[in-house]
């Protein structure tokens, strides 16, 4: 039952760190610096896909208190990404 719900975090993870490795090149090659925000934005997409597992199972929180930071941390993500479409 766990492994389906495993596989899809890990291919959330990869997708979020694959737009934000190309996100980094772009800013490699154009020097845009939105493009920086994209990139550190999906970087804490992709942490927040995994964090509430690890959080809940390696110091035994409650699935709500592992929510809420996962859900903090996701927002931060979109937060930068919203940064980088208005500069």
């Amino acid at each position: 039952m766990e492994a389906p719900f495993v596989l899809a975090k890990l291919i959330t993870l990869a997708l979020s760190l694959t737009v934000a490795y190309l996100a980094y090149h772009g800013y490699r090659r154009n020097g845009r610096e939105p493009m920086l925000y994209v990139s550190a934005g999906f970087v804490f997409i992709g942490a927040g896909a995994i964090c509430e597992g690890l959080i809940y199972m390696i110091f035994g929180t409650s699935i709500v208190s592992a929510g809420l930071i996962q859900a903090a941390i996701v927002s931060s993500g979109m937060i930068l990404v919203l940064l980088s479409l208005t500069k």
